[in-house]
């Protein structure tokens, strides 16, 4: 499972170095650090004003406790989700 929180594209800036990217298919870029290979972030071309950026990599992650779970159908056999949010088979649009 990956913790991640979306800002519009117009919010958010690094205010140091800059990361490496990954075009993993046409619409997707991922970006991660050159130096050590953590996630960063994940843009989706039809997303352009959005970015999806891995909490554990912010300042202060605690500020973004997850709301909901998306993509469940993938999670590992043994991974229990209990803590009472909404979950979601596939996206939380896909199911809306």
């Amino acid at each position: 499972m990956l913790p991640y929180v979306t800002f519009p594209i117009t919010h958010f800036s690094l205010l140091k170095g800059g990361p490496a990217e990954f075009h993993s298919s046409v619409p997707v870029t991922r970006s991660f650090c050159a130096r050590c290979g953590t996630s960063l972030s994940y843009r989706h071309a039809d997303y352009a004003d959005r970015i999806d950026v891995m909490s554990c990599t912010l300042d202060d992650p605690d500020m973004f406790p997850p709301t909901l779970h998306i993509w469940t159908s993938h999670k590992l056999g043994w991974v229990k989700i209990a803590d009472g949010l909404p979950a979601f088979a596939t996206t939380k649009e896909a199911e809306s």
